[in-house]
């Protein structure tokens, strides 16, 4: 297993009240005619954020909403924002600072793309607007492109529906450590259900922009959610429930004329919300999300985006769009050209893996890539939402992998509301068929998971499956190293209690160049 790395001493991420508000660091922005901002109270209610991180870069992220489940509270007008980026938590070495504007346009949402910083280490922000001065955020570095790192740590998680349960693991994975941190999807709900609900959306489904505003604000309030991503850089995908459930690309599950308007929405607030490059940002209904990112020569993590591009489902309900559970008699399933990324993102796929075949690739995307058949016995079934719907785009991901020779590929994924540990197969019908990668498919945030007994069939039906549970919520941390890596499932006692304790239900090893996992614990 990997050596257990040295903890690094607690970080606070609030400033005394002593540095509330200093006048030392505020002047304007190059803007000519604004004012000091004066709010009806405190601006920073969503905290600060970080992500897409570089070896000499980061974006740094707030918005201001003093008001934040009723559109933000602030005036329809240009903010003076100052920012501050510090070698150290007290601000004693500002090594980057400057002043910018956040527009209503875009809900006085803040992206600073802050260059010029050394590679591979921890950096501190903060923010001011009129006389209030934001939390404090951690942030990290990549290491440079040629260095050769010798550990590296994620989580990822996925799936956090607000009102099935509180965000403590998000409070545990504060205390993991982590250098960077993966949400696969999910992030917020557009429909209530479950049972044992445990709080409440403050509206119903939204289909604006503001009303997608005021979802991501409600979101935001977490503290739990608030904490880690003040203290850690965030890299992050979407899927379905961002804008509607089991949408495909332009077309919605219920096959709303005016789709493309709502999604356009949808895809402006979660811009708004998120520690995004300018590059991201949307124009109108399109916006490009999928991005890569390397960790030295250590390993090249691929971010992938499979709702904007995707083959509409085949076989969908009669009447309806999405999701449908089809046997083989599904012949459109088995099209060659369906895809789940897109050809431009397969061929951009492709190619990155290619120029980095030699270290640990990371895929890191929304569902199950492995086969999941239900059926008992040699008849078959298809959940046509997941990679089992796109059979063909699969292979030849898979395909790829096996041609350009990269055996220390690791997919990762969500969506099932359930571990998995699989091993990727061109063949999965053949037992002895070669395994092209080790996939760990992480369970939920809060969001209710399918009776275990549910997933013990799965587990048996589908021998490339390892592991299947789907009782337990929680996340993954993976410790990268150029020997092997190391993935432990941490599940929370309970998502109903906001004090809940965090325990490792599995530990599993890669070696480097033999996909393939094996459970050591």
């Amino acid at each position: 297993m990997a050596a257990r790395r040295a903890r690094r001493a607690p970080v606070s991420f609030a400033l005394d009240a002593a540095e509330r508000t200093p006048d030392d660091w505020w002047v304007p922005s190059s803007q000519p005619g604004l004012v000091r901002a004066r709010f009806t109270g405190y601006p920073f209610t969503l905290g600060v954020a970080s992500g897409a991180p570089s070896s000499d870069g980061i974006v740094i992220w707030t918005r201001l909403a003093p008001d934040p489940l009723h559109g933000g509270g602030v005036e329809a007008q240009p903010i003076v924002v100052r920012w501050e980026v510090a070698s150290d938590e007290r601000f004693a070495t500002v090594v980057a600072s400057g002043a910018t504007d956040a527009l209503p346009g875009r809900g006085h949402s803040v992206h600073v793309e802050v260059t010029g910083l050394r590679a591979d280490r921890w950096y501190w922000y903060r923010f001011r607007a009129g006389d209030d001065v934001s939390p404090v955020g951690r942030t990290r570095t990549l290491p440079g492109p040629r260095t050769a790192k010798s550990a590296w740590r994620l989580a990822f998680a996925s799936c956090q529906q607000y009102e099935q349960g509180y965000f403590s693991a998000h409070r545990h994975m504060v205390d993991e450590d982590v250098d960077t941190m993966l949400f696969l999807g999910d992030y917020i709900y557009e429909s209530s259900w479950g049972t044992d609900l445990v709080r409440r959306h403050s509206a119903g489904e939204p289909r604006t922009l503001d009303e997608y505003r005021n979802r991501h604000a409600q979101y935001k309030t977490d503290t739990d959610l608030q904490a880690l991503h003040a203290a850690v850089p965030w890299l992050v995908v979407w899927d379905d429930h961002e804008v509607d459930n089991d949408y495909a690309g332009d077309r919605s599950e219920d096959l709303d004329p005016q789709f493309l308007a709502r999604r356009a929405a949808a895809y402006q607030a979660y811009f708004e919300h998120m520690p995004l490059r300018e590059a991201a940002r949307p124009r109108g209904a399109d916006m490009l999300l999928y991005a890569q990112y390397d960790v030295g020569r250590l390993a090249r993590l691929h971010l992938l985006d499979g709702r904007q591009y995707r083959t509409p489902q085949a076989c969908p309900r009669a009447g309806r769009g999405g999701a449908n559970v089809v046997g083989p008699t599904c012949r459109a399933l088995f099209d060659e050209n369906r895809t789940m990324l897109g050809q431009t993102q397969e061929r951009w796929l492709a190619d990155g893996v290619r120029q980095a075949s030699e270290k640990w690739n990371v895929v890191a995307q929304q569902t199950l890539m492995a086969r999941a058949d239900p059926k008992v016995g040699t008849a078959e079934q298809f959940w046509t939402d997941a990679w089992d719907g796109y059979p063909a785009a699969r292979r030849r991901i898979l395909q790829h992998l096996v041609d350009v020779d990269a055996r220390s590929c690791l997919v990762l994924g969500g969506d099932a509301h359930t571990n998995y540990v699989a091993d990727p197969k061109l063949d999965f019908a053949q037992p002895r068929a070669r395994i092209v990668a080790t996939e760990f498919c992480g369970t939920s945030i809060t969001s209710q998971g399918r009776p275990q007994s549910q997933s013990d069939t799965l587990r048996r039906e589908n021998a490339h499956l390892k592991l299947a549970e789907s009782d337990r919520r929680g996340y993954v941390v993976v410790d990268l190293t150029p020997e092997q890596a190391t993935a432990r499932l941490r599940v929370v006692s309970s998502v109903k209690t906001p004090t809940s304790t965090v325990s490792t239900r599995a530990t599993y090893t890669v070696a480097a160049g033999r996909p393939g996992a094996r459970r050591v614990s």
